[in-house]
Order: C-alpha cells, then structure tokens, then sequence
C-alpha cells in the first residue's frame, strides 16, 4: 500500500486530497535547454538528494484546509452558471429562482462548494460589464450562502467581487489570476480565499495558436509567479488555491501534457484546483459528444486529478463524479485493510 511504500522509505506522500493514500516512488525531473529542447528523467525517491530533495518535500506537505474546509479528501465544487451562453448548460439557470434551485440540488448531490457565474469565459465569449454580471449572480449568491452553503463567486471584476463578498461569498474563483492588482488590495483586506487560475491571454483570443515551450513547466511557473505577488499583496498563502485554466489557452497536446503532469503543481505549495468537466477536449478526443454527452470523459479527467491528489474538483455533474470518487476511494484505502 501506499501507507506501507511510505513508511519504508521508497515512496513519498502526494501533497493533497488522500493523504497517505496516495504516493510515488520516483519523480520525472524535467529540464528545458536555452534552445527549447526538453529532457526528461525518472528518478527513485531514494536517490534524490540537494535542492530537488527540499522541493520533494514541498511536494509532499501540502495544505491541510482551505476556506475552512477540511482536505482530506476531494472536494466537489458544482457549477452554477447564471448565463445564457456558457459553452455547457447556458441558458439553463438564467433565472435567480432556477439558479438558487440548482444550486440547491447540487448541494444535495455531494457538491461542498457551490461556484456561481455570470459571465462565460468558453472560447471566444464576449466580456460581459459588471452591472449585467452582478443582476445576475448576487440575488443567487446571498439566497445560497444565507442558506448555509459555502459559495464562491466565479467573477474577474473586482467591483463583483467586493459585492459577492458582501452578500456571503467565501472564495472568489478568477480566472485571470488576480492579475489586477485591485483585486489582490480587496482580497487582502477582507481575508477571503481566492482561486487563481492560468489563463493565457483572454478568452477572445486564448485559443488563438496558444504557444509554449513545455506547456506544465510554463504553468507551473506563471501560477508560482502569481502565488508570490497574490502574498506579496497581503494574501494569507494558506487561502491561495491554484488551477492550471484546462482549456483556457492550450490545444490538445498542451492539456494532455497538463493533466498527465497536474500533480507538479503540488510542489508550489497551494490547493490544486482542477477544472476539466464537459470542456471541448472531451468530445474530440472520444466521440464528438456535444457538452451534455461529455459526462463519463469528464470524470475520466476528475479521477487522473483524484489520482494525483488534486483537494477541489470544479464539476457540473456532482453526483456522478461523488460516485466515481467514492469508488475510487474504496479502492485505495483498501490497501491498508486485512482480509479476513
């Protein structure tokens, strides 16, 4: 078992959702010359020594809680889109009553973190301005949040921001990163968790010949760069969360590279956030599913995240993603138990 692997020296823990669940014996370290060649090698955990053996154990510490939730094991954020044009679902919960409606079945399903926006941000989506965006996701966000429910307010816009923070918002979820450094004074003075995810460019133009040397190694570096300037701004690190933007800036090659590398992010030191649920990617690389059809892929993505320790999973289909979760979860806490 992974417990045992640990406890004998030739594995070490996966920072994150499963604790001593989860663990790996040798890790990939990655090189990128001047040149853009890029040079992979396996090494044993016994082996690594120096300054790669101090990011290993970076690695495998991890955050314990997040907007006060336990991390433990995975969280489900279920998606509440107030839209009329998300790539997924849009048009479906455009209202304020069926949008606090769904909210409330996803709760019901397994969801711990309800993500409410207003805005798509799919490939190519117009900008929608702060007022259309706040009539459409405040009322929702007050009614969830007065009922109990831990929600986070999917927005860029620092005006939205600092009014979700107002009616109960506990964790603001940008896709920009926090790029605005307003954004990062208001987090800061109001002590909220915030998300910070990569997004190369903006969504007009994000899937426009996206561009990397080494697509996890780039992430990897703009997020670490993020984290240092959301707590040079005064953010508690512990209320940072990180999410690598599936899908927002990246062709297939790129999110293939990202999702089979995701559990990197670990070694920055924040909660992995992972957002991969009914994307483009899913119906091209199985049947041509349209977003509705995407479900079973989608959780094939939630489950290479689980596996990898990745504490929130951003999904619009709870229940089944509560259920793949859990079998996966039996799996591997059997390895600690005796047959009898």
């Amino acid at each position: 078992s992974a417990r045992s692997a640990i406890g004998l020296g030739i594995a070490t823990p996966i920072s994150g959702a499963g604790g001593n669940r989860r663990a790996c014996t040798g890790f990939e370290v990655t090189t990128v010359s001047e040149s853009g060649a890029v040079v992979s090698q396996i090494q044993s955990v016994q082996n690594i020594a120096g300054d790669l053996r101090g990011r290993i154990e970076n690695f495998a510490r991890g955050p314990k809680t997040f907007a006060g939730l336990a991390l433990a094991r995975p969280l489900i954020m279920g998606i509440v889109n107030v839209t009329p044009d998300s790539f997924s679902d849009g048009g479906e919960h455009d209202t304020t009553e069926s949008a606090i409606a769904h909210g409330h079945t996803l709760l019901e399903h397994g969801a711990v973190i309800l993500d409410v926006g207003g805005e798509s941000t799919r490939p190519g989506a117009q900008p929608v301005d702060p007022e259309t965006e706040m009539n459409r996701i405040i009322p929702v966000i007050r009614a969830l949040s007065e009922s109990g429910a831990v929600v986070s307010a999917d927005t860029r816009h620092v005006a939205t921001m600092d009014e979700a923070i107002k009616v109960g918002a506990k964790i603001i979820n940008d896709v920009t990163g926090l790029r605005d450094p307003a954004a990062r004074t208001l987090i800061a003075k109001t002590g909220l968790s915030v998300i910070i995810m990569h997004m190369k460019g903006e969504p007009r133009t994000m899937q426009t010949d996206p561009r990397y040397v080494w697509a996890p190694g780039d992430i990897f570096d703009v997020l670490a760069k993020n984290v240092e300037e959301c707590a040079a701004a005064g953010i508690a690190r512990e209320r940072i969360a990180i999410d690598p933007g599936i899908g927002f800036g990246q062709n297939d090659l790129h999110i293939a590279q990202v999702l089979d590398h995701i559990g990197m992010l670990h070694e920055i030191g924040h909660t992995v956030v992972l957002g991969a649920s009914r994307k483009a990617f899913v119906g091209r690389w199985s049947t041509g599913e349209q977003p509705k059809g995407r479900v079973a892929g989608s959780i094939a993505a939630a489950l290479c995240g689980n596996l990898n320790g990745v504490q929130i999973l951003r999904v619009h289909d709870v229940a089944e993603t509560r259920q793949a979760l859990a079998v996966a979860g039996r799996i591997a806490d059997s390895g600690d138990q005796n047959s009898g």
